[in-house]
């Protein structure tokens, strides 16, 4: 069920970790990038001269002129201690097994830190801007705000054109805009923690590795945590953490003219695996409305926007607006063939998995598989969005092998547009605590209680299951199933 288009990231993530599994599912993500012994090594030192010769007893003092002067694929180790300054990377490593590296010195802890820098257009404390062969590893970034409009703080930056980077171990929180947005949009007030933002045409960005950092404590007004944006094609997102941002933890994004060839201007080949997501929610951000809390409900764990041919497995995502949402906003634009496999999707407030354009006017989720995902008591607002919300121009879609199991509103699918073509819903486990004739199926603007009604007049479903699939903890948030459970080969079971 891994479509073709992946296969080149696959290889990346193989050749970089040197796994041999025979299932890609089971395939692990990169280790830290790796010093060789023979490889030129620079220091940076806050009590540090960019006169110096930039060795460990004479390091230099900013990250600008170790990015200025250190030999391609090079080390550059920071040694503890803060550093009040940005830095733009330019000059690109040597090889994919040799980047020059940007790291914190080993069992120490450095931290660049934007308090009190200013901010111009979309800019990143940390920025690569047309260069390859990059690896940012094992830093905090911190503290980059502004409170004017159409300022863009961004923690990591990266944009242009370029392949083989790495943003791997490194903490990023307190981004933020404050800003008062304006307008009938609510614009001006955006921030990234990570953005990856393929501008050129026909040159992508490619081969991205983004790995084992946190995120939180981010103010994004209508932006997103961490960003895949345009001319992106072939990446990884793995082992991230993100919580506690006031907008979308990850989104794949496609067709708001990033690049300016709509031929190129979409996120492509990517795999979203391992990560954990929760405490996103749009509630507290004035550019979804004010006063607050504005009840908006309006931010997803994990979003794809227009992006294609992306795998997303084994992400636990959990007490955010919306789960997981494959959809785009754009008019005549798709969002396509999507796997989301192996997720675990629990208590988010609005919905757990929502697909398709928001209103007949918007775009279409096409061509996509959504196969053992285990989605619990979402729709935890009781307004009636159930587990699977389908919204406008939904077309051939496979649904299967999925475990869902209502929240207080009883409702499992929501699909109100008749519109909705071509999808294929089988061999899912369905439950709902309460009695059985309450659980609840809104089809195609029809409701059927009780499963056998939905099956029987829908037409889904024929060898599905209404059974209680019997978690092992589910008070503790452990959804793994008994030995003995009658769900068993469905819904999210860990690794493959």
């Amino acid at each position: 069920m891994y479509r073709i288009a992946a296969i080149a990231l696959l290889t990346l993530i193989l050749f970089t970790t040197g796994c041999q599994k025979e299932e890609a599912s089971n395939i692990h993500s990169p280790d830290a990038v790796q010093v060789p012994d023979s490889q030129e090594i620079y220091y940076i030192s806050p009590q540090g001269n960019d006169l110096n010769n930039g060795t460990i007893q004479s390091p230099w003092k900013t990250l600008q002129h170790a990015a200025d002067h250190a030999t391609p694929g090079s080390t550059v180790y920071l040694r503890e201690g803060v550093y009040h300054q940005k830095v733009k990377i330019t000059r690109s490593g040597n090889s994919p097994g040799n980047p020059t590296l940007f790291s914190s010195y080993p069992q120490e802890k450095a931290i660049i830190d934007g308090e009190g820098l200013s901010v111009r257009g979309i800019e990143g404390l940390i920025e690569v801007e047309n260069a390859s062969y990059i690896a940012i590893q094992n830093l905090e970034i911190r503290n980059f705000t502004t409170t004017l409009r159409g300022q863009v703080p961004t923690g990591i930056y990266v944009h242009g054109a370029g392949e083989h980077i790495q943003i791997l171990g490194n903490i990023v929180h307190s981004i933020a805009n404050d800003a008062k947005p304006s307008g009938p949009d609510l614009r001006g007030r955006d921030a990234h923690g990570i953005a990856i933002y393929g501008t050129e045409h026909p040159q992508s960005l490619r081969d991205i590795i983004i790995k084992d950092n946190e995120l939180y404590d981010l103010v994004l007004g209508s932006s997103e945590s961490l960003a895949v944006n345009g001319n992106v094609d072939t990446f990884a997102i793995l082992d991230n953490t993100i919580h506690d941002t006031d907008n979308i933890g990850i989104d794949l994004i496609g067709y708001e003219g990033t690049s300016e060839d709509d031929n190129y201007d979409q996120a492509r080949n990517g795999i979203v695996r391992g990560n954990e997501i929760y405490n996103v929610s749009s509630n507290l951000n004035p550019s979804y409305g004010t006063p607050l809390p504005n009840d908006s409900n309006s931010a997803g764990g994990i979003y794809v926007d227009g992006g294609k041919n992306h795998i997303i497995d084994h992400n636990r995502v959990y007490r955010n607006d919306i789960g997981i949402e494959i959809a785009s906003e754009h008019a005549r634009r798709s969002t396509s063939n999507i796997t989301l496999q192996d997720n675990l999707i629990f208590h988010n407030r609005l919905t757990g998995i929502a697909m398709g354009g928001y209103d007949e006017e918007r775009g279409s989720t096409v061509d996509s598989t959504m196969m053992y995902n285990t989605l619990v008591q979402n729709d935890s607002l009781g307004t009636g969005n159930g587990q699977l919300f389908m919204q406008a121009n939904t077309k051939n879609n496979t649904f299967k092998r999925n475990i869902l199991v209502s929240g207080s509103s009883d409702v499992l699918i929501y699909n109100e547009y008749t519109s909705n073509s071509g999808n294929v819903f089988d061999h899912n486990v369905y439950y709902s605590p309460g009695p059985q004739d309450e659980a609840l199926w809104v089809w195609k603007n029809n409701q059927y209680s009780g499963f056998k009604a939905y099956m029987k007049d829908s037409g889904n479903d024929a060898h599905s299951r209404y059974v209680n699939p019997d978690f092992i903890d589910e008070d503790n948030q452990n959804f793994s199933l008994t030995t003995d459970s009658p769900a068993e080969g469905y819904g999210y079971q860990g690794s493959r």
